[in-house]
Order: structure tokens, then sequence, then C-alpha cells
């Protein structure tokens, strides 16, 4: 894509009267340009393998191959192509698997007028695109793998209590004292810290405890 020339769109849907509609939508947009349309997942592939196509913005039900399907074969046919997801339906399965195929955004069909342009200009910068009901999706999901997976600690609560100590500047003979542990013991933890997180120093480890809050800067 040239700098300053026009973002170049296919469109995908089955209904040609919402073609019409979304095409009216992006040709009134100096910097968008509508070049080629589909009527089904598998036509828009061919046409964005072609080439000459920046954004294809599809529909996810369509016939003999869904946006989400062609979304999944444009990742290997034409990489660079951007995808933008078009939806009627709110739908927490839709939108996640839409981001899994390797779009950018999904955009409901009900506000399409208001969000179209938004979504495509936000794509093509590199961003993602998401309608307020798929963010608290993406929350709750969020959430939920956490609950379901916490991440496991780096670091044992020993291990956190050592790196403390050490980032405020007490000896290992202090650490050793406050801990109740032998000078060994300590320098064991130490050494065995620094090849968990790949650090090398003092400083380094200074660094990490500032980073995740065991110390204040």
């Amino acid at each position: 894509m040239a700098a300053g020339a026009p973002t170049r769109i296919l469109l995908a849907d089955d209904h040609a009267l919402v073609r019409r509609g979304l095409r009216l939508i992006l040709d009134g947009e100096r910097d968008l340009e509508v070049v080629a349309e589909a009527s089904d997942g598998a036509e828009a592939v061919e046409l964005a393998a072609i080439g000459g196509i920046d954004l294809a913005i599809m529909d996810i039900a369509m016939p003999r191959m869904t946006g989400i399907q062609a979304a999944r074969e444009l990742q290997h046919r034409a990489p660079d192509v951007r995808i933008l997801m078009l939806s009627m339906y709110d739908n927490e399965q839709y939108f996640f698997e839409a981001l899994s195929a390797g779009a950018s955004g999904y955009v409901l069909k009900s506000v399409a007028d208001r969000d179209l342009i938004e979504a495509v200009r936000a794509t093509m910068r590199g961003e993602s695109y998401l309608y307020p009901g798929a963010v608290t999706a993406l929350i709750r999901d969020w959430i939920g793998r956490g609950r379901a997976h916490p991440p496991e600690r780096l670091l044992t609560p020993r291990e956190e209590q050592v790196v403390k100590l050490i980032a405020e500047g007490h000896s290992g003979r202090e650490i050793a004292e406050q801990l109740v542990i032998s000078a060994k013991t300590v320098e064991r933890h130490r050494a065995n810290i620094l090849q968990k997180l790949g650090l090398r120093d003092r400083l380094e480890l200074t660094r990490f405890a500032i980073r995740t809050g065991l110390v204040e800067p």
C-alpha cells in the first residue's frame, strides 16, 4: 500500500443489499476505496489472493465458506491482507473464533453505520477494534482463564523475601540474620534466583524487585 493511497477494501457478504449499504459508507471516505466484492467466503479468498487488497471486511455467516473459514485461509494465502469481521450476532463464541482466525476486529452490523469507519482505520493502524460488549467478554474470559489456570510464580515466597532484602541493600549476613538461616543458604537462594530470572547481579535484581512491586523505587 503506497503512502497516501486509499485503503483498498474487499467486501464479502452474501446479501447484495448489505454490500451496497456498506459500500456507500466506505466509499464516502476519501482514504477508503472498495475495489472488490464477494458473495461468499471462497470467492473472497480467491479475490484477495490475486492481490491489490489491503483489507477484507467479511460477514461471518456466508455460504460455501464462512467468514471465519475464509479468514483462516487468508492467513496462509494472503497474510498481508488485514481482516475485519462483520456479524449480526452479538455472540461471544463467534467473537473469539474470529480473533483466533486472524481478524483484527469484530463489528456488529446493527451499528456498522456508526462503528465501521473507526474499525477500518483502527485495523489499518495495526490496532484491534472491539465493540463494547466484546471488550466485556474478553475481560470476563481473561479473568476466567486466570482463575482456572493461575500463572505460575517464578519465585518461591522465601526467594521473594531474599530478593526484597537484597534490593533494599542488605548484605548476605544481614539477610541470614533476619530470615534466621545460614549465610550459605542465602547465597544458594541468590544463585537460584539469578538462574531462574536470567539475571546477572544485584543491580538487575533490584530492577526486577522494583518492576514487580517488591520494593518501591
